[in-house]
């Protein structure tokens, strides 16, 4: 059985030893910082370091290559300099997601406004719209769809921080927070993730009309 505890403390160490010193940021995000993860759920991990070379890049999939989960484990590894100069309508979801191991994203999430946050609001919207439309017409395909659930939850997220001021990290507690045309898409990425049985048609058509109403609300 995987231990994600006894993992991060063996690959905080190795990542050090590695890196001797240059780590500026490590964190974990996902279903696993939020504490929903299933037994199959990804090792989403984050790195940066005061600069990335071509050959750290190298060294840092050596240093995954040890682990037995490396089949689990994805992630974002970046420079100091790169980060601070990403958009910061990605770097709201991006600090709000991540759960620190070493360091801290604090100075990265200070950059990011209201503006900001309205634009990932309305990017992940034109997003979620015509990935379904495209999907309908198109893969057909009942992974993509989940997919799209998955974004918009992450869309939701950020609406609620609008409306209310606070991040809420666990999907499960965004239905206390958000309002019933929300809940709806929140709940049906939910009985997705548990392995509910797709209703392609309905869950497309549900999520098509939810982008539209926000986008031209």
């Amino acid at each position: 059985m995987f231990d994600l505890a006894v993992f991060l403390e063996v690959f905080l160490q190795a990542l050090q030893q590695t890196f001797h010193g240059r780590v500026w940021f490590a964190g974990l995000q996902g279903s696993r910082a939020r504490g929903e993860e299933t037994a199959g759920s990804d090792v989403d991990l984050v790195v940066i370091l005061d600069v990335l070379h071509p050959e750290d890049v190298a060294a840092y999939d050596k240093l995954l290559d040890r682990f037995a989960a490396r089949s689990m484990l994805c992630g974002f590894l970046s420079g100091k300099a790169e980060l601070f100069s990403w958009d910061r309508a990605e770097l709201f979801q991006f600090c709000c997601d991540t759960k620190p191991l070493l360091g801290s994203l604090d100075a990265v999430l200070a950059l990011v406004k209201r503006e900001d946050v309205q634009r990932a609001v309305k990017t992940g919207l034109c997003t979620v719209y015509h990935g379904v439309v495209h999907n309908l017409l198109y893969e057909k395909n009942e992974e993509v769809l989940k997919a799209l659930y998955k974004s918009a939850v992450f869309t939701v997220q950020a609406i609620c921080f609008l409306e209310t001021g606070r991040y809420v990290h666990r999907h499960t507690q965004l239905l206390q927070a958000v309002g019933a045309p929300e809940q709806k898409i929140v709940r049906t990425a939910l009985a997705l993730r548990s392995g509910t049985p797709v209703d392609f048609f309905g869950m497309a058509q549900d999520l098509l009309l939810w982008a539209q109403s926000r986008l031209t609300d």
